[in-house]
C-alpha cells in the first residue's frame, strides 16, 4: 500500500476493505496523512517499552476500522523533522488527525478500550469525514 494515497484499501477481488497501516517519514509524512479518513499517526521508537505494547493495539484497530482509519506510524529517531514538528518529547504519542490537521492528542501508552473509545468518539463526530 502506498504511503501517500488518498482513498481507501479495498481487496480487489472481494472488494472488503483492509487494513490501513504504513510506515512513514519526514519526507513522505505530509503525504501520508493527507486524506480525509481519520489518520492515528504513532510517533514511536524501537527502544521505547510503551511503544512496543501501543504498537498491536494500533494493528487491531487497523483491522476492526479498516476502510475508515489509517495508521501512519513515524519513528521519530529517522524522523525528527516531524518530531520535532509536533512537540514529541514524550513517546508513544498519538496524533488523531483529519485532512492533515491535528484533531486530538494522547500522549504515553493508553489501554485498548482507551484508544477504542477515542477512535469510535472521533469517527462519530465525522469531522471531515468524506
Amino acid at each position: 500500500m502506498p504511503v501517500g494515497a488518498t482513498g481507501h484499501p479495498r481487496c480487489p477481488k472481494c472488494h472488503a476493505d483492509l487494513p490501513w497501516l504504513v510506515d512513514a517519514g519526514d519526507a513522505d509524512f505530509a503525504a501520508a496523512v493527507d486524506t480525509s479518513a481519520l489518520v492515528i499517526v504513532d510517533l514511536w521508537a524501537p527502544w521505547c517499552g510503551p511503544c512496543r505494547m501501543v504498537a498491536p493495539i494500533l494493528e487491531r484497530l487497523s483491522v476492526d476500522f479498516a476502510g475508515r482509519v489509517k495508521v501512519v506510524k513515524v519513528n521519530v529517531d529517522e524522523s525528527p523533522a516531524t518530531a520535532q514538528r509536533y512537540e514529541a518529547r514524550s513517546i508513544p504519542m498519538l496524533l488523531f488527525m483529519r485532512r492533515g490537521e491535528v484533531v486530538n492528542t494522547v500522549v504515553g501508552a493508553q489501554p485498548e478500550h482507551v484508544l477504542r473509545t477515542l477512535v469510535e468518539g472521533e469517527l462519530r463526530t465525522g469531522r471531515g469525514v468524506g
